[in-house]
């Protein structure tokens, strides 16, 4: 099977760690990952938004007949252009903890590389 094509299982705790995802509160400091957490209230609650919205994106596709691989890495493409607008007022830390959301997304589904996508994200 082609990377892309590969059909990746939802199991009865995916759906339910989605919603524990979106649930947490997000860009607070995290001293494991030496993240200082957003200065800004107002970035803070948009940052939040748009990573809760590619939940949104991973969940329609983890709800779909074949959940793959191709269906994930468009989520997370659909998810990273959100950011686009405010990407240039993004510091890298926090742009590092948006890398490490979409991450913690991949883990809830078994996705083992966004193809570059976070990689371009984080240096463009």
């Amino acid at each position: 099977m082609s990377c892309c094509t590969q059909t990746l299982p939802v199991n009865n705790d995916t759906m339910k760690k989605f919603e524990v995802f979106k649930s947490k509160e997000k860009f607070i400091e995290d001293e494991a990952m030496h993240y200082p957490g957003a200065i800004d209230e107002k970035m803070k609650k948009q940052l939040t938004e748009r990573v809760n919205s590619a939940a949104d994106d991973f969940i329609i596709v983890a709800s779909s007949e074949a959940p793959s691989e191709k269906g994930y890495q468009e989520a997370i493409k659909k998810g990273l252009n959100r950011f686009s607008d405010i990407y240039t007022n993004i510091d890298t830390e926090d742009r590092e903890r948006v890398c490490a959301y979409f991450e913690e997304l991949m883990d809830v589904v078994g996705l083992e590389s966004s193809d570059g996508q976070l990689n371009n994200f984080m240096y463009k």
